[in-house]
């Protein structure tokens, strides 16, 4: 076009121009050339194929989790005597949704009513007199409401006295050892289905080969029976490199991870959970304030006279999170769309397209 002249522009303007090869025979140029042509094969095949996989689609997992804890432990204490505890009094809540907790220490005050006592003394609960405490005082860090007296909490120390649950709570006498030894051999099973939308790819943890039979007599082992979906609690604790009895004393958290990443290039049977464990609470030495897990819940009863009373108990226990994870990958959308009986069914979810003739046009239309 540059070599038209103004006069013969319009001839130009309908005149076609092609490229010209020229074959350099020159072994040199041919060998830079081929290597070239190789290092981009070998990228594209050993890299981007093999190593990144991304002649694949992916997938995110959407979960759900059930948990049932089981197991029987006894404790011989002076507040509560000798006395059995099954899953009704130390899984807390029953059911919870993809985390559970199991009790495995406690400090128990019994026979609280609503009275007045002294509160427990500190900086600003200690006092001389009565003109030391305010009525109706409320302290969010206290155990209940000022009556405004001055009472004798011991021989030497005196403090406000509260409306309150009575006797207060002490929480500094914690058992050094659990008292719910037991908890260690207690079993969870462990209940999981994830879905992948895109693939329209469903599976539970729980295999299709496996009855009830089977279910009532295993247990994880990840040697010697990894497809179990019942688990030890001491088990889990060690996986994760801890002491359960340690741990136990003032409680903890531990993360279940199930690993759900599958390649649907391979067989269905190919893709299973993959099971790890870890401790997730804060466990530094250099910085051990309120180490652990606990939390407090009361029984209330009634007396034969109508006077409400409560067993109080602050628990200490091991707080177990089921995390799942996941993705799943599958062959290009080329083989999808080609190569598959249901390569409609992906065409009509894959593509939209714009019918540019109709009247509405510029809303996607799928197929």
């Amino acid at each position: 076009m540059g070599g038209c002249s103004s006069q013969s522009c319009h001839r130009c303007f309908f005149e076609y121009e092609t490229e010209r090869m020229i074959v350099v025979k020159s072994k040199v140029v041919g060998s830079v050339f081929r290597l070239i042509q190789f290092l981009i094969l070998f990228y594209v095949i050993g890299y981007v194929c093999v190593v990144q996989k991304s002649y694949q689609e992916t997938d995110s997992v959407i979960s759900s989790v059930t948990t049932k804890v089981k197991g029987t432990g006894f404790t011989n204490t002076s507040d509560l005597g000798g006395r059995v505890w099954d899953v009704a009094d130390y899984n807390i809540p029953p059911q919870g949704e993809s985390s559970f907790f199991v009790l495995t220490n406690m400090i128990v005050t019994p026979n609280q009513t609503q009275s007045t006592c002294p509160e427990l003394p500190n900086q600003s609960t200690i006092c001389m007199s009565d003109s030391d405490c305010l009525e109706g005082s409320n302290d969010v860090r206290g155990n209940g409401i000022q009556t405004g007296l001055c009472m004798n909490y011991s021989e030497t120390v005196k403090t406000c006295e509260v409306l309150s649950w009575c006797p207060l709570e002490i929480d500094i006498n914690l058992p050094e050892h659990a008292l719910l030894v037991a908890a260690e051999d207690f079993t969870v099973l462990i209940k999981n289905s994830v879905t992948y939308p895109k693939f329209n790819f469903h599976k539970r943890n729980i295999l299709p080969d496996v009855n009830s039979s089977y279910l009532k007599q295993c247990e994880f082992n990840r040697k010697t029976d990894p497809d179990c979906p019942i688990f030890r609690l001491k088990d889990m604790v060690s996986e994760a490199e801890e002491d359960f009895q340690t741990m136990a004393t003032r409680g903890g958290v531990l993360g279940i991870m199930i690993d759900w990443n599958c390649d649907l290039d391979w067989p269905e049977h190919y893709c299973g959970p993959k099971y790890s464990f870890r401790r997730l609470d804060n466990k530094i030495p250099e910085n051990n304030v309120a180490p652990g897990y606990n939390f407090r819940f009361a029984k209330y009863y009634k007396t034969t006279d109508g006077r409400e009373t409560r067993t109080l108990i602050k628990a200490y226990g091991i707080r177990f999170d089921v995390i799942v994870f996941g993705t799943v990958n599958a062959v290009c959308s080329w083989f999808l769309l080609t190569c598959t009986k249901r390569r409609d069914y992906y065409s009509k979810h894959k593509f939209t397209y714009l019918d540019n003739t109709d009247d509405n046009a510029g809303e996607p239309v799928s197929y």
